[in-house]
């Protein structure tokens, strides 16, 4: 079924190619593109309904539609492979034929946080597609069988996963950093070998409740019909917990340590240095994106050598310091990861850190005009260019709604970064990085990472 649908959701994609949507930037001959001042203008605006048991439906009009159901994670790794073995209503034959027979593109994701379900599908099957949804969120086939199968897929993910060591050097860089809590388990670990039906079953009734899921939709998409299809089929989704016991989430605290997985036989080392960053809806979010623009990422296929805009770029390419890197800031409920992403040789890992670190302590200190308004210019693009396509779109609204109970639009974003000044990076990069101490993960031949207490001592400057 995934190549049948794979290739019918290509000619979806086609089909979207040649909507005349001014937040598409088309790229077809002899047709302008649009101005970031015209993407602001026409985006349209995104509307949000809450249903009587709390259940929030969000969408947006553009094109065609693609319609996204998104929860919180847990055993949700679990039951996202569970999800497509066919409901009590449809077994899995049945639901794989009628996602074919529209065309359709059903899948799931798992984050660190949410768990989102997504079909995309024309704008005339739209009821289908919640009907869909609503029977893979509530009315999941948990057989045993298929369970203990799905079991033996886990578990081959998780060897697939460590030999992606990006994403092992992240996951690691969780886990050192927020040891002790639940952002420091991995999320493919959530689901141990002697995870039981009766745990998932479990799982659905104390976290799949109405307050927390959103009904999120984007493209060809009728506000007032997707909430009639919401009270159809998503009314029943229970807002009570049993006995009022409400889960409460202890909050995830950061520890500046380090975990060290060496391997020699490696060729490259992968190297990540993080502090504690803002909440997704802390007001210093937007300055640090601003500040991680300014520092960029590099890899070695890039254009440009040493007339790059980024200063470790630029150092990069001159010293040949690594193949790679990348600024980021992952932002979660209630804290975030604010770091660099590296991977190098073997003898360059020394040289690496101390540029990075470097650059952290230029945007404490010495940040400039100029610095600020490349970042702004470069975050703007960013920000813009993740828009583009309905699924991102949605998956967007989705993740807004959660985080911060109604859609951010661009002209808020777009004013919100115009507000940053230099004094301002200075102030909160010097908030969250100067003299803090951090977390760092490496995997592969790292013999020459320097000590932590190395590491911690570059975190400041000696200024008089």
């Amino acid at each position: 079924m995934a190549a049948s649908v794979c290739r019918v959701g290509s000619t979806v994609g086609r089909a979207l190619a040649k909507a005349r949507s001014p937040i598409l930037l088309s790229l077809r001959r002899g047709q302008a593109s649009v101005s970031y001042a015209q993407s602001l203008v026409g985006a349209p605006e995104t509307r949000l309904t809450t249903l009587d048991n709390g259940l929030k439906v969000a969408s947006e009009e553009t094109g065609h539609a693609t319609c996204t159901s998104e929860k919180n994670n847990g055993a949700g790794f679990f039951l996202e492979h569970m999800a497509f073995k066919g409901t009590k209503k449809h077994p899995q034959t049945a639901l794989e034929q009628q996602v074919e027979s529209m065309g359709a593109h059903l899948s799931a994701y798992t984050s660190r946080e949410h768990t989102a379900y997504y079909m995309k599908t024309l704008a005339k099957d739209l009821p289908k597609a919640v009907e869909l949804l609503s029977e893979v969120v509530q009315s999941c086939s948990l057989n045993e069988a298929e369970i203990e199968q799905q079991r033996g897929v886990v578990l081959r993910e998780l060897e697939e996963v460590e030999g992606n060591l990006q994403e092992v050097c992240l996951d690691l860089l969780h886990a050192t950093a927020f040891q002790g809590t639940a952002l420091g388990q991995i999320t493919i670990f959530n689901c141990p070998r002697t995870l039981t039906r009766q745990d998932l079953v479990d799982y659905i009734n104390s976290h799949y409740k109405a307050p927390r899921m959103v009904l999120s939709a984007a493209g060809g998409v009728n506000h007032e019909e997707l909430v009639g299809l919401a009270k159809s089929h998503f009314s029943g989704v229970s807002f009570e917990y049993e006995g009022d016991a409400v889960p409460v989430l202890s909050p995830c605290r950061f520890t500046g340590s380090e975990i060290r997985m060496r391997d020699d036989a490696l060729p490259l080392a992968h190297i990540a240095v993080a502090v504690e960053g803002a909440s997704a809806a802390s007001p210093d979010i937007v300055p640090l994106m601003v500040a991680n623009s300014i520092i960029g990422s590099y890899d070695l296929t890039y254009g440009g050598g040493k007339h790059l805009s980024s200063r470790l770029a630029r150092l990069a390419v001159e010293e040949n310091l690594c193949h790679s890197f990348q600024a980021f800031h992952s932002s979660y409920s209630d804290t975030g990861l604010l770091g660099i992403y590296f991977v190098c040789d073997k003898h360059q890992i020394e040289d690496m850190m101390h540029w990075s670190q470097n650059a952290w302590m230029n945007l404490c200190t010495t940040v400039t005009e100029s610095d600020v308004a490349r970042g702004k210019n470069a975050l703007k693009a960013s920000l813009i260019g993740q828009l583009n396509g309905t699924t991102p779109l949605c998956d967007d609204i989705g993740r807004h709604i959660l985080n911060y109970g109604r859609r951010i639009p661009l002209a808020e974003w777009d004013a919100r970064i115009d507000a940053v000044t230099p004094r301002m990076v200075r102030d909160i990069c010097s908030k969250y990085i100067y003299d803090k101490c951090p977390a760092v993960a490496a995997v592969g031949p790292c013999e020459q990472l320097p000590d932590y207490n190395r590491l911690r001592s570059a975190m400041y400057w000696l200024r008089f």
